[in-house]
């Protein structure tokens, strides 16, 4: 199983941490968990994505709000806080997303040269788009990484992308990024009783899986895999948001699997790129609970072992 993973992950606000429930060391915990398997291979980013490549994303109202400290700390959930600067936000969490960024083109480039999977255990900022950030999510990586593997020619505007959405949350901000190209399809498996409830952005998605507040793993796997069989055979890449929100000890995702039952949602993620012969990167998406970390590394084992990655 390849692994992207950066150091420069992980975000570190000390006593701030408190001020949002996203353990923002986890990534360090799940390289700790991982680095002993010998079938992991980890891989790491070089530099972070640039402003450069972010801007050309972006409205030209958000390249002004997304340097603005009062947007930062809209998007991010958190009080604003007069002392702290936008210099101190970007350092410490704008900088780590903008290597999770990084480590999602890193991620897709190998998948498509090498025809394979890649798990970044960043990214996966689903909320984010090119005219907003909300939802913890600043830079919408896979819009961004999109838009690069056109401009590089490791894609071309007629390949078909698919986008498969397992965190607890519906992906608003990829369904409104890629609300007019009809070469993306969008799987979204989502909690339909929770934010967002944009109804705009729920009816962009090609098979919708809505469900309600407090399903049970068994259920979640069976409507899952039931998504997953309507997919097609022709998708040049695919990109996976693969929360671990979707905890029962989650207290944003409002579902209720167990450790043991994301793990087996990622195998039949893989199980149905591998039966299709499609490159995937599977991207680390939401996850609030004590358990994400715990979740991330049993999944990654899991499918290591599996021999899918």
């Amino acid at each position: 199983m390849n692994v992207i993973y950066s150091k420069n992950y992980n975000i570190n606000l000390g006593l701030l941490r408190y001020l949002h429930p996203f353990d923002g060391a986890k990534f360090q915990t799940i390289y700790d968990g991982l680095k002993g398997n010998e079938r992991i291979n980890f891989i790491e980013p070089s530099k972070p994505a640039s402003m450069e490549m972010i801007d050309a994303f972006l409205s030209s109202i958000m390249r002004h709000r997304i340097r603005n400290k009062n947007g930062i700390f809209q998007a991010l959930e958190v009080p604003r806080i007069p002392f702290i600067t936008f210099s101190f936000l970007d350092r410490k969490i704008l900088s780590p997303m903008r290597w999770g960024v990084a480590g999602t083109v890193l991620a897709a480039q190998n998948a498509l040269k090498n025809s394979g999977i890649y798990w970044n255990i960043s990214g996966g900022y689903h909320h984010a788009m090119q005219q907003n950030m909300e939802g913890f999510c600043i830079y919408n990586d896979v819009g961004i990484c999109h838009q690069q593997l056109l401009q590089d020619g490791l894609l071309s505007p007629d390949d078909k992308i698919l986008i498969i959405d397992t965190d607890a949350h519906h992906g608003n901000g990829n369904a409104y990024t890629f609300m007019e190209n009809k070469k993306v399809t969008i799987l979204d498996v989502y909690n339909a009783g929770i934010y967002p409830t944009s109804g705009y952005t729920r009816n962009r998605v090609d098979i919708a899986v809505p469900l309600p507040p407090g399903t049970d793993g068994k259920t979640y796997l069976q409507r899952y895999n039931e998504a997953l069989e309507k997919l097609d055979n022709d998708y040049r890449l695919a990109f996976v948001v693969a929360g671990s929100d979707t905890l029962m000890s989650d207290k944003l995702g409002g579902l209720c699997l167990t450790i043991d039952e994301v793990a087996e949602r990622e195998k039949l993620t893989l199980q149905a790129l591998h039966k299709r012969a499609i490159p995937g990167v599977i991207l680390g998406g939401g996850g609030y609970s004590k358990e994400s970390a715990k979740s991330v590394i049993r999944a990654i084992t899991a499918c290591a072992e599996s021999g899918k990655g």
